[in-house]
């Protein structure tokens, strides 16, 4: 019986709404090319020329926006997710001194409604136009089953480009470098989960004041993840740049003890800045513990760069010079390989 035929989208997968959303922002996606991409949309792989590197090392990394997601839907600020799946990825390549070239985006849920996977879109090509590189290709995927209906992952592949003489990959950290703070922006894109059981346990919501704060949560916890490209690549093309670290999931030990050579441990002074009011907030409402809070959360500090004690003060002139707040929170100290945070 006729009733009785199935289609893809009585199964939950509407092909034709996204190939629209896509098709109407082929001409913004574009906008991101570079003179090095070759062909056009629609490909099975995107195609970029790199040229006039000497001995040049690709720098890939992939991650996604996590459970702000969810927060950033409920808000109707879905933008903000495919910014930050980017300059998440961006932050990542920068650490190393490399210069991002091309991104590739994944955008998956249930079911997505095409105004989500435009805001998304134009987030994403938004990010890439100022960060100086190409959206060259993706994938959208609606599978019902494999998310729950509220569910959505947003994440980005991020390829940047750096001369291997030029790598800033922490192997030449040594004893007596000083550690650069770079301010965050806000909880950037981790911590989410614990956030929102925060949120759920004290019923608050995203128009939740709290008295410590002035501000509604909305605000304050999707504020869009901070890009440290120009700061980095700055402190790079300088020579200062001894390695780096993107505070992501884990905090500030966690991600900063990747660079680190053996050898060398990490002290960090948390008196080396202040420490956004948000974060003892949260603390405190969730009775949460500072050593959970320090493991979770980047407490005010997006990345930390590492450079040579006599250009310390310099370094933090070029970070502030290109739109970063910077400060000396800590040092490099002979001893067992780790990090220290007092």
């Amino acid at each position: 019986m006729a009733s009785d035929r199935l289609t893809y989208k009585d199964a939950g997968v509407d092909r034709e709404t996204i190939a629209r959303s896509l098709g109407a922002l082929s001409d913004q996606i574009r906008s991101t090319f570079t003179p090095q991409v070759l062909g056009d949309l629609g490909q099975f792989s995107g195609l970029y020329h790199l040229r006039h590197y000497r001995d040049p090392v690709l720098v890939s990394t992939i991650d996604g926006v996590g459970t702000k997601a969810l927060l950033l839907r409920e808000a109707g600020r879905l933008a903000v997710a495919g910014r930050d799946a980017i300059v998440h990825g961006v932050n990542d390549v920068a650490v190393l001194g490399a210069t991002p070239l091309f991104a590739l985006d994944y955008i998956a849920g249930a079911r997505l409604e095409a105004p989500e996977v435009t805001a998304l879109l134009e987030g994403m090509a938004a990010a890439c136009r100022e960060e100086g590189l190409a959206l060259i290709g993706g994938e959208t995927a609606q599978m019902p089953g494999v998310y729950t209906a509220q569910g959505l992952d947003v994440a980005a592949c991020v390829v940047g480009v750096v001369e291997r003489d030029e790598l800033a990959d922490g192997a030449r950290i040594k004893p007596g470098c000083l550690l650069i703070g770079l301010a965050a922006s806000g909880l950037h894109t981790n911590g989410y989960s614990l956030a929102r059981e925060i949120m759920a346990r004290r019923r608050w919501t995203l128009d939740t004041v709290p008295d410590e704060l002035g501000a509604p949560l909305r605000d304050l916890l999707l504020a869009p993840h901070r890009s440290y490209r120009k700061p980095l690549l700055a402190l790079a093309t300088s020579q200062f740049l001894r390695g780096a670290a993107h505070i992501t999931g884990g905090g500030i030990a966690a991600n900063l003890v990747r660079v680190l050579p053996q050898g060398c441990r990490a002290v960090i002074d948390t008196r080396g800045w202040t420490v956004p009011r948000l974060f003892a907030v949260l603390a405190n409402a969730g009775g949460i513990e500072a050593e959970e809070m320090l493991g979770t959360f980047n407490m005010g500090v997006g990345a930390i760069a590492v450079v040579p004690r006599e250009r310390g003060r310099l370094s933090v002139d070029i970070c502030r010079a290109n739109g970063a707040e910077a400060w000396v929170i800590g040092e490099i100290v002979p001893g067992e390989r780790g990090v220290e945070v007092r």
